[in-house]
C-alpha cells in the first residue's frame, strides 16, 4: 500500500514536470552529408557585398546571422541595401539578436527584447520572421532557450570557428580550413564574422575553394538540416513604412 506521503510527493513531482518550461533545440552540426554551411555573424556590414559575390560565383549559399545595433545600425539606408541584396541572392538570413548581449546574464524580458527587435526588423525589411537564432558569443542558458522556443526559433552554434573573431590571421585561419577539410567530417557547420575585411577577401575565398575541392556542397543552415529557414514570409514594408519605424524608434546612425 501506497502511503499518502508518498503520493504527495509523486504528485507535486509530477506537477513539476508539466510545468517545466519547453526548450529550443540547440544545433551544433549539419545534418546532411558533404554539406558545408558557412556562416556570418554581427553584419550587416560593409564587406557583405564581396562575400556574397564569392559564394555566388562558386554556386555556393551562405547563412548571416544578423544583429540589428552592433557594428551598424540594420535601419540605416545602406544596411537596409544590405539585407535586401543578401535575401534576393538566396542566402539565408536570420537572428544574432539586437546588440549582441550575452544573453546568459540577461532577464526574461531582456532576452525576449534582444531576439525580438531585430525579428521585426527583419519583418518590416524583407517580410520574414526567422526560425533560426545565435546566441551572440555561443552563450545561452535555460532561460535563453526557453524565450528561443516561445520565439520559434532554433538556437544555432557550430562545430567548426575560423578564430577570426578571436585574433587569429587570416593566414591562420586558412590553416583551420586545410585541417579541418583533412580530418574530412561529414558536415561541416563553420562560424566566420563579416566583418573582417581579411575573412571577407582572404579566407572567405580560399575557404570556398577548399571546402569545395574536397567534395563539400557549400548550402545555407537550413538546407544542410533539411528544414525551412523562415517561420513565415509575407510581403515587407514599404521604404516610407521603415523611415517611420527608425523615426519612432530613435535610433542613431553612425
Amino acid at each position: 500500500m501506497i502511503s499518502s506521503g508518498l503520493m504527495v510527493c509523486a504528485s507535486a513531482t509530477a506537477a513539476n514536470v508539466t510545468k517545466r518550461a519547453s526548450l529550443a533545440q540547440v544545433i551544433t552540426s549539419c545534418v546532411k552529408p558533404q554539406t558545408a554551411a558557412l556562416t556570418f555573424d554581427d553584419g550587416p556590414y560593409w564587406y557583405i557585398y564581396d562575400i556574397s559575390k564569392q559564394l555566388s560565383a562558386a554556386g555556393a549559399k551562405g547563412t548571416f546571422f544578423w544583429n540589428g545595433n552592433n557594428y551598424l545600425c540594420i535601419y540605416d539606408p545602406d544596411s537596409v541595401k544590405r539585407v535586401k541584396y543578401i535575401y534576393g541572392k538566396g542566402h539565408m538570413v536570420a537572428s544574432h539578436t539586437w546588440a549582441h548581449k550575452d544573453l546568459a546574464t540577461l532577464t526574461f524580458d531582456q532576452i525576449h527584447d534582444e531576439m525580438w527587435r531585430v525579428e521585426q526588423a527583419l519583418q518590416r525589411i524583407l517580410g520574414v520572421t526567422p526560425a533560426f537564432m545565435r546566441p551572440p558569443y555561443g552563450s545561452y542558458n535555460d532561460l535563453v532557450r526557453e524565450v528561443s522556443f516561445q520565439r520559434g526559433q532554433k538556437m544555432v552554434t557550430w562545430d567548426f570557428d575560423s578564430g577570426d573573431s578571436t585574433g587569429s590571421t587570416a593566414a591562420q585561419s586558412n590553416a583551420a580550413y586545410d585541417a579541418l577539410v583533412a580530418r574530412h567530417p561529414s558536415n561541416i557547420l563553420a562560424l566566420n564574422h563579416e566583418v573582417y575585411e581579411q575573412t571577407a577577401h582572404v579566407v572567405v575565398p580560399h575557404a570556398i575553394k577548399t571546402l569545395q575541392a574536397a567534395g563539400y556542397k557549400l548550402v545555407t543552415v537550413a538546407e544542410c538540416l533539411g528544414q525551412q529557414p523562415y517561420q513565415s514570409v509575407v510581403a515587407p514594408q514599404t521604404v516610407s513604412v521603415i523611415s517611420r519605424c527608425i523615426r519612432q524608434a530613435g535610433l542613431q546612425f553612425y
